[in-house]
């Protein structure tokens, strides 16, 4: 050790000790300056990206080729840049994702905030809320649910950029005639979710 290090060492020996950051995500909370929670979710499809406002659920992403950096990003750009990881925030959603993904559990209960998504868009994912466990709609029924019956690649689109997925079953919308049609995570996913709630064999 050289006598700068020495010096070093003996300087910071005197400092008091460095503050825990375990707490950040309560005192956040408590001063109200967390906007927005996210945590990280092990699933059958992957990992999940979750974040939650204090309305509700606003975003589920799976990671892909960007990955979770990405996706907060994007999230701190439309909704808010005031964000933590704060997984205990987060356990209703884990726990039901969880259910879920078990076989336990086939509504969510879980509050929405649609602040990412905006008129028809916004329209056809209601629409899409509402189908049930183990059926299916198709593009257009969702575009007529939506209030224009005629919007069938408006609808597409709109299911495609769904930022709530699982939550907001777009995986239960298949083309007319029964194809299965596209995902934003990718077919397999589709197919297991599909199959997970008894729609595919």
């Amino acid at each position: 050790m050289n006598e700068i290090e020495r010096e070093l060492r003996a300087a910071a020996a005197g400092l008091p000790p460095a503050p825990s950051l375990a707490g950040l995500p309560e005192l956040a909370e408590r001063e109200r300056l967390l906007d927005l929670a996210y945590a990280r979710v092990d699933s059958p499809l992957g990992p999940l990206t979750v974040a939650a406002t204090r309305r509700g659920l606003v975003r589920i992403a799976y990671y892909g080729a960007r990955g979770r950096d990405a996706v907060l990003e994007e999230l701190a750009r439309r909704v808010s840049p005031r964000m933590l990881e704060a997984p205990a925030r987060l356990d209703e959603v884990r726990r039901e994702l969880d259910e879920y993904f078990e076989g336990k559990r086939e509504r969510f209960e879980l509050p929405i905030d649609w602040t990412l998504t905006r008129g028809f868009s916004r329209q056809v994912l209601k629409a899409t809320a509402r189908i049930g466990f183990g059926s299916t709609g198709t593009y257009a029924s969702v575009a007529a649910g939506a209030g224009s019956p005629r919007a069938v690649r408006a609808a597409g689109n709109a299911l495609g950029a769904n930022p709530l997925p699982v939550v907001v079953p777009c995986h239960r919308v298949l083309r007319t005639g029964g194809a299965i049609g596209g995902y934003t995570g990718g077919r397999e996913r589709k197919e297991f979710l599909l199959r997970l709630e008894g729609v595919l064999s």
